[in-house]
């Protein structure tokens, strides 16, 4: 029987998901890496360190799942987006850590491209679809360019690969025999014209990143290389199936139809919509982004990427002790009273979409009497839900597109009491996933389809799905979303 062999390599870690013939998960393994954070804040990865949690975890996997590495037919690649790293195409060894998208190092470099050349924030956003920032990858590898000399060195002797994570353990499965992209990725660099579908020499020679030194671009299905897994497999396997980690949940939820949405519920949140062949250029505080390229044909989404979501019940559970265990924030918030008015906006480095305010401060509004313990557990939760459908509203705006569903995945999808409060707020059904591995899943359905195992949606079939159906009276959300929009004015207001 022949099986999928998916990667998911994400923030925290790396897994190897494996899924059969009918789409089913058979075993998944996974390992962690150092988060390596300099004393200056930087945010750091061992690429040598991840190539190896790669290999490992495919034979563990392989191994737990009882299956001979003969049957696997096909390897599938997801990945943390915006990370992005340094090797030098001979040897073959980073020349850097990687820098990981959380990592705001190159603030200051965007800053002063937009004080010597006022005309370029503008000039990013046509070509890219986004804002100029250091979020994306550009920044990175022009800091990486700028302040590395092995990097410098490199790319002076023609010898430098750039490249986010996906090109990075590509290039490690295939033995350095296939530096590419897809894409996906691409378009999370900055440096891709998403009109066009080409690296833009403009945007390059804006940031000062050498263009030779980018990886090939391939469609997302393509046969990308061959690997042995460092000798898992007796013969080549082929890779092919890639995209970022937030496209290939998308694909994971089923979401192909435009004006489809999934939300995942993580540190943070990617909230994106499906427009198909449709590029839509957000005025809301959106952002533009290919989906994908499978079957010849690219499709785009508008996401929207909220800084705090999850992140907000870990921070309620490690730093203000308000809860002992994420479990504990659903019994509060039923507990809690419902007349209390009380609201958390949590801006603890800013906001992101779609306010997009990096000065923004966190803040604890609309405290009165009522206002205990429970209350202000409920009040940071449902913060979470107002976020993204603060989202959903935007791209409602941008596209003119009814949205009656919302596909949700993450840790916090757990929490009933959030995800009923969630359809509430964005007067949507919320659709929870049985399945938490919808990176990996995307990323097997796009490889098996390309090796001819899959016909159809064989992964997505296999998930069952919790519906939450919007409850609230519509008097009583207009009353809930008028108070966050007032504890929002608040934190904007600086």
């Amino acid at each position: 029987m022949p099986y999928v062999l998916s990667i998911d390599q994400s923030t925290q870690g790396t897994k190897a998901v494996l899924f059969g013939a009918d789409g089913r998960l058979v075993a998944k393994t996974a390992r962690p890496h150092r988060q390596i954070i300099q004393d200056n804040g930087y945010v750091e990865h061992d690429p040598a360190e991840i190539a190896a949690n790669v290999t490992q975890v495919m034979r563990e996997v392989v191994e737990l799942s009882g299956i001979e590495p003969t049957e696997v037919a096909a390897v599938g690649i997801s990945n943390q987006r915006e990370t992005c790293m340094a090797w030098d195409r001979v040897t073959g060894e980073p020349l850097y850590h990687a820098v990981v998208w959380q990592c705001a190092r190159a603030k200051e470099l965007c800053a002063q491209l937009v004080a010597e050349r006022p005309e370029a924030a503008q000039r990013v956003r046509e070509l890219s679809g986004m804002n100029l920032s250091p979020y994306f990858s550009a920044g990175k590898m022009a800091w990486l360019v700028r302040n590395v000399p092995a990097v410098a060195a490199a790319a002076q002797a023609g010898t430098l690969a750039l490249g986010t994570m996906d090109s990075w353990v590509l290039w490690c499965l295939t033995e350095g025999q296939a530096f590419a992209t897809e894409p996906s990725n691409a378009c999370r660099t900055q440096l891709y014209d998403i009109a066009a579908g080409t690296w833009s020499d403009e945007l390059c020679a804006l940031f000062g990143v050498p263009r030779a030194a980018l990886p090939e671009l391939h469609a997302s299905d393509a046969v990308f290389g061959h690997t042995t897994a460092g000798g898992l497999f007796p013969a080549p396997v082929p890779v092919c199936g890639m995209l970022g980690d937030s496209q290939a949940a998308l694909f994971g939820q089923g979401c192909v139809e435009a004006g489809q949405v999934k939300a995942t519920y993580g540190t943070g949140s990617s909230v994106m919509m499906q427009t198909g062949a449709r590029l839509v250029r957000s005025g809301a505080g959106l952002v533009t982004s290919v989906a994908g390229e499978i079957g010849g044909q690219r499709s785009y989404v508008l996401e929207g990427n909220i800084n705090y979501t999850g992140a907000v019940v870990s921070w309620m559970k490690d730093d203000a002790r308000l809860i002992g265990d994420p479990g504990d924030a659903e019994l509060c918030a039923r507990r809690a009273n419902p007349a209390d008015r009380a609201y958390f906006v949590p801006a603890f480095t800013g906001l992101g979409a779609p306010y997009w305010d990096d000065e923004a401060t966190g803040l604890l509004t609309g405290v009165t009497r009522t206002t205990g313990h429970d209350e202000i557990v409920r009040a940071c939760l449902e913060s979470i839900a107002y976020q993204i459908g603060d989202v959903v509203d935007a791209m409602r705006a941008d596209t003119g597109l009814t949205v009656d569903e919302l596909r949700v995945d993450g840790g916090p999808t757990a929490n009933g009491y959030l995800m009923q409060f969630q359809a509430d707020v964005s007067d949507a059904r919320v659709s929870v996933s049985s399945v938490a591995e919808l990176s990996a899943a995307g990323a097997a359905q796009v490889a098996g389809l390309a090796a001819g195992l899959y016909h159809g949606h064989e992964v997505t079939d296999q998930i069952q799905r919790t519906l939450y159906q919007p409850a609230m009276e519509p008097a009583r959300r207009a009353r809930k979303l008028d108070g966050w929009r007032a504890a929002l004015a608040q934190a904007l207001h600086h």
